[in-house]
């Protein structure tokens, strides 16, 4: 497993759970908002202080009792060819797993679920699908990603999905397009988009710039469809 970094403790990532977050390396979307650019682009140079793996599994042995969960982000972690074995060594410690996800590898997650190795799934939706390839700036299989949300929504596994709003990029027509697609659903979170610090793609700051869009109202229309719509 290529593992970029290590969050050791996290109250807020896991919902309900004390945990650590794990980040893993590579991406196969671009989307020129993300925040962890140094995970998704290949060849950029990491820092000494990557967490390995062998290092990841001495500090979860180290915390048994204390951590309850660990959430492995990335990157995209389902894209990593040992990502079963992976979590599967986590749950054998006894520790409770969240996995993030673009939704791009349901036979990932169709693996991950028959295999009982998941407590919670939380899923980026980035657009309405008209929208999904320019938003996530990749070629993407749509019908990969409508399996993905219907995998999580009949799993039986707690799951929320979740959009990062970013003004430029989304309007709030695209809102009423996810809200057909995803209505019933437990938990949908809308998430703003920070104009600041690092991102992928550093020239989007420029369509961003003084523009806001209005969480409250947006989650104030598509509420009464879905369990729960929440704003981070």
């Amino acid at each position: 497993m290529i593992l970029g970094g290590l969050q050791k403790l996290t109250l807020i990532d896991f919902p309900g759970h004390i945990a650590a977050t794990v980040f893993t390396v590579g991406c196969n979307f671009r989307c020129p908002f993300c925040h962890n650019p140094e995970l998704i682009i290949s060849n950029f140079q990491f820092p000494l202080s990557n967490v390995m793996e062998r290092d990841f599994f001495k500090f979860l042995k180290q915390r048994k009792g204390k951590l309850e969960g660990v959430c492995i982000t990335g990157g995209e972690p389902t894209i990593q060819p040992d990502i079963i074995p992976f979590i599967r060594k986590i749950k054998d410690l006894g520790f409770k797993v969240k996995l993030d996800t673009n939704g791009s590898r349901p036979d990932i997650l169709r693996l991950l679920y028959d295999k009982k190795l998941l407590d919670f799934v939380a899923m980026d939706i980035k657009n309405s699908l008209e929208g999904y390839k320019k938003t996530a700036n990749s070629k993407i299989d749509l019908e990969r990603i409508r399996l993905s949300v219907d995998l999580i929504r009949n799993s039986g596994i707690d799951y929320e999905f979740r959009t990062t709003v970013v003004p430029g990029l989304h309007k709030e027509s695209d809102f009423a397009s996810i809200r057909k697609w995803l209505e019933g659903a437990k938990k949908y979170v809308l998430q703003a988009f920070e104009d600041k610090g690092k991102i992928l793609d550093p020239r989007l700051k420029k369509k961003t710039k003084g523009k806001r869009m209005d969480l409250e109202k947006i989650a104030k229309n598509i509420e009464k469809y879905f369990g729960k719509v929440e704003v981070r």
